[in-house]
Order: structure tokens, then sequence, then C-alpha cells
């Protein structure tokens, strides 16, 4: 496993290095003194999924508040995303800047995403499910997000979403 560092700081790129043989291949995809090693000392409390049947199903983008804030490490398992991170920690350097990453099932590649940074993804296939772990535990009711497409990101998505919940499309701009 690599852990690359991206343009926001926290927000990794976690590249699984498979070993393969004729049977297939066997890839290690957390390791928890390794995200420590890397800055990010991160341990799940909750794996979730998110089950996604249209190519260009948007969601997010979403963050808990705090003291309930989250950090997430975000894979797909199968089918193919766009995967997008927002700084929206007023003290960060990056504040307000983005960063995304295409997720696959057959690329091996996950988003960590650090508390205070905004997530969320445009489906491009079909059929996609997207596997969450996630520290804390999900508490209910302080679920918060920004508009997929608020002009303060001017965040380049590759299509415009054609399944959008009316509370994802509805969120406020951020500022």
């Amino acid at each position: 496993m690599r852990l690359e560092a991206t343009e926001l700081p926290g927000v990794l790129r976690v590249e699984a290095q498979p070993h393969a043989d004729p049977r297939g291949l066997f890839a290690r995809l957390y390791c928890p003194e390794e995200f420590a090693a890397a800055g990010a000392p991160f341990t799940p409390a909750q794996t979730s999924v998110s089950r996604n049947l249209a190519a260009g199903t948007l969601r997010g983008l979403h963050y808990q508040l705090a003291p309930y804030a989250e950090a997430k490490l975000v894979r797909v398992t199968r089918g193919r995303v766009f995967d997008v991170a927002v700084d929206l920690r007023p003290d960060s350097p990056a504040h307000l800047r983005w960063t995304a990453a295409e997720l696959s099932a057959d690329n091996l590649t996950a988003l960590y995403i650090p508390e205070g940074v905004a997530h969320g993804f445009l489906t491009l296939e079909p059929d996609t499910d997207v596997l969450y772990q996630i520290t804390p535990a999900y508490t209910p009711g302080h679920e918060a997000g920004v508009r997929w497409n608020d002009p303060a990101f001017s965040i380049a998505w590759p299509a415009a979403p054609q399944v959008i919940s009316e509370r994802d499309a509805s969120y406020p701009d951020y500022r």
C-alpha cells in the first residue's frame, strides 16, 4: 500500500500494491501503522456502503459538524466514481480548494478524507458501490453539507448529475 499526499493537507490518495499470481491478486487496503506514519492516525469505528444504481448519481458534498466530525477512507468495490474532497477548514492553507480522484473496483485506489473536509462523488458507471470506513461512528443530527456546484469551489465535475437527492441539490452555498 502506498499513501500519497494530495493538494489538500491531510487528504491522502491510498494506492493498493497488489501481488498477483495465477489465482488472482491479494492487496492490503488499510494498515493503522502506515496511516499513522503518514500523519493520519485513523482507526475506523464504522464501515458503511453506498449502493448507486445509475451512472451520473451525485452524492454530496457532505461532512459532520464538530464535535462529531468524521474522517473517512473511501473506496469503490464495484463500478467507478469521480471522488471529490473540499477543504472547509478555515485555518487550512488550502481552504475552499478541492481535489479529486477516480476510484474504481479495478484500480483499488482509495481517498482518505480528514475531519473538516467535505466529501462527494459522481458515479461514472451504473451499479456502483462505495465503501466507507469512518471514525468516529456516525452521530445522527450533526450532518451538514454544501452545494455540489457552489461557485466558491469551482469543481470541474466530469458531467452534470442525472440523479441527486433533494437534500443534496438544495444545500446552501458555503458563504
